[in-house]
């Protein structure tokens, strides 16, 4: 892209103030190759977005843009540096287009597939993946665990990346023989304007419970930062999958019909899509989907467990059937479904002991968690877990409380503390647990590994240890450092001391 000609699109768009054309002539036309917002990413010939934010504003880091060899800048007041300057009111909404456009507009030739909801969106997105590969339509993959542009999967920073970032991975995948993308749609990323320059063929609601209020203040606001997914961000003759079990999914299949097809095990007449199960256990779920007008050709075989994950699973089969993917296709892309990491990752070892490394971290998602492993446990369920610093406070008593009632044993540990003292974050979840329904006593062992080898330790054959809260992440914040971990390497170097054979691959 030349640099006039981003000036004449962002023109177009309403959204330019004006534009510098620092020591170059205005007639003279020079390449832009990148567009991107953060300096570490800045090479020669970029665009760097001066985005302001709650932390840092990027106005402030121009001259180092300038230094790693950017070339022009796109801001929301005139800088004193010598780069041509587009100048708009708003830097992040009018970098999203300008992204698309810098990138040739991928989106337009993939199939754009998003996920919302509080519970759930990882594990959905990557059925929806496995299915539409079955399908023959190879599939890229942007959420909370990992981005992967058709060939390379890179660890995720955040659910859903700023809108330079979406552009450039949605441009990998094209170039890479993508047909399709599947994305975690989060209530920040739409509410902070991440999806500009995004549309989406279909979307998928799962369910709605408390999380991020911190940021949002209530359920209320929460909601309607997810509900802008289907009123905002669909494009032509989308479809869209909700959960008919879940009262905010109720909201959006009554305000988006006909468009949205509901799901659900309880809820939902002959028009949604419902599941009758046949078995479940650590190994996975035996299940019959029940699709509008028929059941499904065959019982399907699927390497998931817990009754969540048959919403999950759900969810999958009805954004894939609404986008006319056949039943045969579903039922072979949900078999072949790999183990999701750190969504109930399960480590089964040969003194009979089952570890479970899952990211459940808001009292709905333990209390989902802890409720399945109880209908599948032979013996005692042990629960390892904190809570984030700097975070929603209120509920870490409630987490607390949740474990007390469906955990047999409790050890309290530290999970990202931030700048809070991870002894005070211990307590607060302590008084849940004091004030629960069934057990009244519990373990601080605050050292993460020490606290997950000992609940190993003392589990006995068949019993169960959750070990939640962090799932796949690689690390763990204290202060300001963000230092290298990873639950399930401490749980592989657990069993290597204890001289096992370590279960997973």
């Amino acid at each position: 892209m030349r640099f006039d000609e981003g000036v004449a699109f962002l023109d177009e768009k309403g959204l330019l103030c004006s534009a510098t054309w620092g020591r170059h002539d205005p007639c003279a036309a020079f390449e832009i190759k990148r567009i991107t917002h953060h300096t570490s990413k800045v090479t020669e010939g970029s665009l760097f977005c001066c985005l302001p934010g709650a932390r840092h504003d990027g106005h402030d880091f121009a001259e180092e843009a300038l230094k790693k060899g950017a070339v022009a800048l796109l801001c929301e007041r005139p800088l004193d540096i010598e780069l041509p300057q587009i100048l708009v009111n708003d830097a992040r909404q009018a970098m999203a287009p300008l992204a698309a456009f810098i990138c040739g507009f991928p989106a337009d030739t993939l199939k754009m597939i998003a996920l919302t909801g509080t519970n759930g969106k990882s594990t959905t997105t990557y059925l929806v993946r496995s299915v539409l590969e079955s399908a023959g339509l190879p599939t890229g993959l942007l959420g909370t665990i990992a981005y992967h542009d058709g060939r390379i999967e890179t660890l995720a920073d955040r659910t859903t990346p700023e809108s330079d970032e979406i552009q450039e991975w949605l441009s990998r995948m094209v170039k890479n023989g993508c047909k399709a993308c599947v994305m975690e749609a989060s209530s920040h990323g739409l509410e902070q304007g991440r999806l500009w320059g995004c549309r989406f063929d279909a979307a998928g609601f799962t369910n709605l419970t408390p999380e991020h209020l911190d940021f949002h203040g209530e359920m209320e606001t929460y909601f309607q930062a997810k509900r802008r997914l289907f009123s905002e961000f669909t494009r032509g003759e989308w479809v869209g999958a909700a959960n008919a079990d879940d009262p905010f999914g109720r909201r959006i299949i009554a305000e988006f019909s006909p468009n949205v097809i509901p799901y659900g095990l309880i809820a939902g007449g002959p028009e949604s899509i419902r599941a009758n199960l046949i078995s479940m256990n650590l190994q996975g779920i035996r299940l019959e989907i029940l699709f509008p007008g028929g059941v499904s050709a065959r019982v399907l075989k699927i390497p998931l467990t817990g009754r969540y994950n048959i919403y999950n699973i759900l969810s999958a089969a009805t954004i894939a059937w609404g986008m006319g993917i056949g039943e045969a296709a579903i039922g072979r892309g949900l078999e072949k479904a790999p183990q999701v990491p750190g969504r109930l990752e399960r480590y089964l070892f040969e003194n009979g002991v089952c570890c479970i490394i899952d990211y459940a971290h808001s009292p709905d998602a333990l209390r989902n968690v802890l409720k399945t492993l109880g209908e599948l446990a032979r013996g005692k369920i042990w629960s390892v877990f904190g809570m984030g610093g700097d975070r929603y406070a209120p509920n870490r008593p409630l987490m607390g409380e949740v474990a007390s009632e469906f955990a047999d044993e409790l050890v309290i540990t530290m999970d990202n503390p931030r700048s809070e003292d991870p002894a005070s974050i211990a307590h607060q979840i302590g008084e849940g647990i004091q004030g629960g329904k069934r057990l009244a006593s519990h373990r601080i062992i605050l050292d993460r590994p020490e606290a997950i080898h000992y609940a190993l330790d003392c589990a006995k054959a068949g019993d169960i240890v959750l070990v939640s809260g962090k799932g796949p992440e690689p690390y763990i914040i204290i202060g300001e450092k963000t230092l290298p971990y990873s639950d399930r390497e401490t749980v592989k170097n657990w069993a290597k001391a204890r001289g096992m054979e370590w279960p997973g691959a």
